[in-house]
């Protein structure tokens, strides 16, 4: 996935009402105001200072400039657009560059009782998989990514419906990709949204697969990277003791 135009650099002042980010420009040092597409809480990604790359908005839009990526430190970087994910995987399964997924690829195809999955994928013999797709961008500790970074009841919903595709006879997978280039392996937050780690262990107790994957990214783009572990062992917190990973 390219971005459109190229990207400018900008320093963070703030970022409130969780869609908006007062910037400054590098180049210029005039202050804009920015769209963040981020509902989430944006965990040490959104301090003020952080340098930022911002997309320049095309004509008609109410905000001059969209929020992409953030730079870390040791030369790493970050990208904070949730809808990023689904376009990257879109990309790679229509290429056949995930192992073991090919087939007709369909996006939000309606399931479960009130939901759209992100893809169904549909192989020669008529295999399906049901495939939901999550942006991880959380990192507390070593080259762990963590998700989420929030209390996701919705996550859980999903989760519990791949559930239901899995025992109806066909495949389900929970994609995560990992957006930010420090991190080389995944694990739940279960102390952010112990519901969440629990839904994850009972699905996969169900049969439904979960795999991640790094992401590549600069200020060209982000692709697809390799595969990364998941943790096997269970989530969420035995019953009688505190949540946590």
């Amino acid at each position: 996935m390219q971005f459109q135009t190229p990207l400018v650099a900008a320093r963070l002042r703030r970022r409130y009402k969780r869609f908006l980010a007062d910037m400054v420009l590098e180049d210029s040092g005039r202050e804009v105001t920015a769209h963040c597409p981020n509902p989430g809480a944006m965990l040490g990604l959104a301090e003020p200072g952080m340098r930022c790359w911002l997309e320049p908005a095309a004509p008609g839009r109410k905000l001059p400039f969209a929020w992409r990526l953030v730079e870390l430190p040791g030369g790493h970087m970050a990208g904070i657009d949730t809808m990023v994910p689904n376009r990257v995987v879109a990309e790679a399964l229509r290429a056949g560059r995930i192992a073991g997924l090919a087939g007709h690829v369909r996006p939000e195809v309606r399931y479960g009782e009130r939901s759209r999955v992100d893809f169904l994928l549909t192989g020669a013999d008529g295999a399906r998989t049901w495939i939901e797709v999550k942006n991880v961008h959380l990192r507390r500790a070593g080259d762990w990514a963590e998700f989420p970074d929030c209390v996701t009841a919705r996550g859980a919903r999903h989760l519990a419906e791949l559930a239901g595709r899995v025992a109806a006879g066909d495949c389900a997978l929970m994609l995560y990709l990992v957006q930010r280039s420090d991190c080389a392996r995944l694990r739940l937050a279960s102390d952010l949204d112990p519901a969440y780690a629990a839904a994850f262990d009972a699905a996969r107790a169900a049969g439904v697969a979960a795999r991640a994957f790094a992401a590549r990214l600069d200020t060209a783009g982000v692709t697809l990277g390799p595969e990364i572990a998941v943790d096997p062992g269970p989530q969420s917190a035995p019953s009688g003791t505190g949540a946590g990973i």
